[in-house]
């Protein structure tokens, strides 16, 4: 049985666009902050020697630089202010919400509404500013020991520390304005930008190669067939639905007793999105931000966990692959499904599953079925994320051809339009809800009382 939102969904019209107000300012407001973002990845952090830069960044390229560069939207490559990119506010996330399920006060916190919200928000910017000063000052003492600062010193490290924990605070500023004054999905759609923001320059240096001779024509099809499979496979999985059935028995209104109804709770076959994704990548990229600056001066331990963690990897491969199943359950359970949360809804709606009690029992039923259902979702994710990475330890591939980037590229769009898609259907309803009143005012109009009896 298919609802009357569902039915107004299903035939919403882009036409509409034009004449939705506000989700056309939304639009421009979050373009325009975008635009600022892309400016700021060209800005320099002073002292840095543009140069030995760019030689150093040429060379490792096809190593873990290329990962740090596509996540940075190449403001790393530039060494920009947003050089640290978004990186420590997921960084910061993944740890307060893995500390919000351990720690019993946080998670009171999580149970207050929006004030626990606000306060828990509130540590995750503390994270942030922690973790982006550790990684700013340890980012600051690599450039000087790889000999890619003019003028290496206290004065340095200092404007170099200020300057980029600012960028980070400042991007995350912006990703929450377009997240409560834009279309949504700030945190997003910047890492969205940065990967798209650099695939040109990335394609033409492929086909170069491919021109240069260094990739024969064959590698060249067969990518361009995986990257076409990739997004193919992406955007049915990301569309994939279990449907449970819901019953609602029928109630008396007034005098009217209403029939009992039918519908289905969906649960998609990947809750979580590209979130796992990007917190496996934001893990890996923790440690090796700053070591691969440092060039030779890099210590033993650093030296030891590139050799084993870098790309390609038997152990990158690994713990990758762990993190995306470990985050795909966390992610699901914590934020995006609670079955506890949706079986309390269903039974003050006076919704239930046939078969199944009300409350504890339907929990204990969703949280089995959403079980059942990430096995395929998780080794989904993991496939679309690490088949990439075996084909490009064998080929020179560029990053922004690879699973994660993909995936990332394709869930950030469909969730936009998603997103765009609920503002026009908003717009719809008010709409509907205008011409209604103009028709009762009418109706009121061309009513006329008859004479009075006598």
């Amino acid at each position: 049985m298919v609802s009357a939102a569902e039915q107004m969904a299903a035939n919403t019209s882009w036409a509409a666009l034009g004449k939705a107000t506000d989700l056309r300012n939304r639009i421009l407001f979050t373009l325009g902050l975008l635009i600022v973002y892309r400016l700021g990845t060209y800005i320099p952090v002073p002292g840095i020697d543009g140069g030995a830069l760019r030689e150093f960044m040429q060379s490792a390229q096809q190593g873990i630089g290329g990962i740090l560069t596509m996540f940075t939207g190449g403001a790393l490559g530039r060494m920009g202010i947003f050089a640290l990119g978004i990186m420590p506010y997921i960084s910061a996330s993944i740890i307060v919400q893995l500390l919000t399920s351990m720690v019993p006060q946080l998670e009171q916190l999580k149970k207050e509404g929006e004030q626990g919200r606000r306060k828990i928000n509130q540590y995750t910017r503390y994270g942030t500013v922690l973790l982006a000063t550790v990684q700013a000052y340890g980012l600051a003492v690599s450039l000087e020991a790889g000999d890619l600062v003019t003028d290496p010193g206290l004065y340095f490290r200092f404007a170099c520390l200020i300057t980029l924990v600012g960028g980070t605070m400042f991007l995350m500023w912006l990703g929450e304005q377009i997240t409560a004054r834009g279309i949504g999905n700030g945190i997003s759609l910047i890492i969205f930008v940065g990967i798209v923001a650099e695939i040109p320059a990335a394609m033409a240096q492929f086909f170069a190669s491919g021109r240069s001779g260094a990739i024969s024509p064959a590698v060249i099809v067969a990518v361009i067939l995986m990257v076409i499979a990739t997004i193919a496979f992406v955007v049915f999985m990301e569309r994939a639905l279990r449907k449970i059935h819901i019953q609602y028995p029928r109630r008396q209104v007034g005098m009217k007793v209403m029939e009992g109804q039918s519908s289905h709770l969906p649960v998609k076959v990947n809750p979580a999105g590209v979130i796992p994704a990007i917190f496996a990548s934001s893990l890996l990229l923790l440690p090796t931000t700053i070591s691969t600056f440092s060039g030779a001066q890099t210590g033993p331990i650093m030296s030891t966990i590139l050799a084993y963690f870098g790309p390609g990897q038997p152990l990158y491969l690994l713990f990758f692959t762990a993190m995306v199943v470990f985050f795909a359950y966390f992610y699901t359970f914590n934020v995006a499904f609670k079955p506890d949360d949706v079986a309390d809804n269903l039974k003050s709606q006076n919704g239930f599953v046939p078969g199944i009690r009300p409350g504890a029992k339907t929990a204990e039923y969703l949280e089995y079925v959403v079980n059942r259902i990430l096995v395929l979702g998780a080794a989904y994710l993991a496939a679309v994320c690490l088949l990439p990475e075996f084909l490009r330890g064998q080929f020179a591939i560029p990053f922004y051809f690879g699973g994660t980037s993909v995936l990332i590229v394709v869930s950030v769009t469909m969730d936009t339009i998603q997103q765009v898609q609920s503002h026009l259907l908003a717009h719809q309803y008010e709409g509907l809800l205008q011409k209604s009143q103009l028709r009762g005012r009418g109706d009121k109009k061309r009513t006329k009382r008859g004479p009075a009896r006598k």
